[in-house]
């Protein structure tokens, strides 16, 4: 049955070139649309390295104080995440890290860089897993005697070294000299946390420079041991953030160990700033609310047409009931027509977004980023395809199956 039902749908669409034609145009569309912005939170938020335990990281990338006067919003000093994110339980390993906002001229054999700099401990390399192209990441013995070493990704290494070998070379950055002992692949910028084009200890900076600031611009990022850990450490630094000693005119300072979800939700435009619990599902609501208000608007339109279609074969509808066809056999014919013709829009969109995606990929817009449309964007395809496909069609054919034979006959819609 299913396959005579497609059968005659293939007929019935290639029948109706035009209006198959716009229907397949209006899905592919907004198909492609959905899937491009999928395949850009997949990259930014799903599975990848160096965040392969994304599952188990927590981050700390916002400080918010609150006074009777004033409020601040920033990201924590580093007074506050070592006095109150040191040993905390649940957690595997504990890491601080700063910068990478802004871009630092680096000399070498004349070339002068601008790559961004990351400043970070030894942990850092334990909560997140690079890809080592050469050499090592520095310990916690050469962290701790502020040895001046770097990481470099491959194409800051390419840029100041050129093709030749990279590690043991050197660099002048800020009136220092550090030397290259490790090499990683490009990390997207899209990757908050990790990203930087090179690497080094903040212990080769002044301690004055960072050490009893309060406000500054700092990160921690938490390894936690387990789901359960997660919770832990989330609930202890809060208990301890409660207890901060803050600065004069405030009383309140939240900032929550949370996933990288719930930091960028805690920017977006629905959030609390004095609720340290998680906000992403507000952001969550806000993309689903989007999307829906974006796909409304061309499923109405689909609707529209089929009635449009399916009541210009009121005379073939109605000679079948008139020879006993049940109603359910017709409306599952439609809808069956319906869910081909949006996979075959669903098609068309996935190609055009593998078209966008490359052509987004090939701008450079956004550094080291390659987007793709991966299993999950395709999977996601399918999805909206269906879902296209059933609410545009059941009403469409739920009207349909309400005619009576003789005002079928007569091409009278009711």
């Amino acid at each position: 049955m299913l396959r005579h039902y497609l059968l005659l749908s293939l007929k019935v669409l290639a029948r109706r070139k035009f209006f198959t034609a716009i229907s397949v145009f209006g899905i592919s569309f907004t198909l492609m649309v959905l899937m491009v912005a999928t395949a850009l939170l997949d990259h930014a938020f799903g599975p990848g390295r160096p965040e392969l335990k994304r599952d188990r990281i927590l981050v700390v990338a916002n400080l918010a104080a609150f006074g009777p006067h004033t409020r601040s919003n920033t990201r924590p000093g580093y007074a506050v995440l070592d006095r109150y994110a040191r040993n905390l339980p649940g957690a595997s390993v504990v890491s601080f890290f700063r910068g990478s906002d802004d871009q630092v001229p680096v000399y070498s054999n004349g070339q002068k860089v601008e790559p961004f700099i990351k400043h970070t401990d030894a942990n850092f390399w334990r909560v997140y897993d690079f890809a080592f192209v050469d050499g090592r990441p520095y310990t916690q013995a050469e962290f701790d005697g502020g040895r001046r070493v770097a990481v470099l990704n491959r194409t800051t290494g390419g840029r100041l070294f050129g093709s030749g070998p990279v590690l043991g070379r050197t660099f002048d950055l800020d009136g220092q000299t550090f030397e290259v002992i490790g090499i990683v692949e490009d990390v997207s910028f899209f990757r908050f946390e990790p990203f930087s084009d090179i690497w080094i200890p903040y212990s080769t900076q002044p301690p004055a420079a960072y050490r009893d600031q309060f406000f500054g611009s700092f990160n921690a990022a938490a390894l936690a041991d387990d789901a359960a850990g997660m919770d832990k450490l989330h609930d202890e630094f809060n208990s301890r953030m409660t207890r901060a000693e803050v600065p004069e005119g405030y009383t309140t300072v939240v900032a929550p160990f949370e996933t990288r979800f719930d930091r960028f939700a805690r920017n977006g435009p629905f959030r609390d700033p004095e609720n340290p619990e998680p906000q992403g599902w507000k952001l969550q609501l806000t993309l689903l609310v989007l999307a829906g208000l974006f796909t409304v608007i061309p499923i109405v339109n689909l609707v529209n047409l089929n009635v449009s279609r399916i009541m210009e074969r009121s005379s073939e509808i109605g000679v079948r009931k008139a020879f006993g066809a049940p109603a359910l056999t017709l409306v599952g014919q439609f809808v069956v027509e319906n869910v081909l013709l949006t996979l075959i829009g669903g098609a068309a969109g996935l190609l055009l977004s593998i078209v966008v995606v490359q052509a987004i990929n090939a701008s450079g817009a956004i550094p080291y980023s390659q987007f793709t449309v991966n299993l999950r964007v395709f999977g996601f395809a399918i999805l909206m395809s269906i879902v296209f496909g059933l609410m545009s069609g059941v009403y469409p054919a739920w009207r349909m199956s309400r005619l009576h034979p003789v005002d079928a006959l007569k091409g009278v819609a009711r």
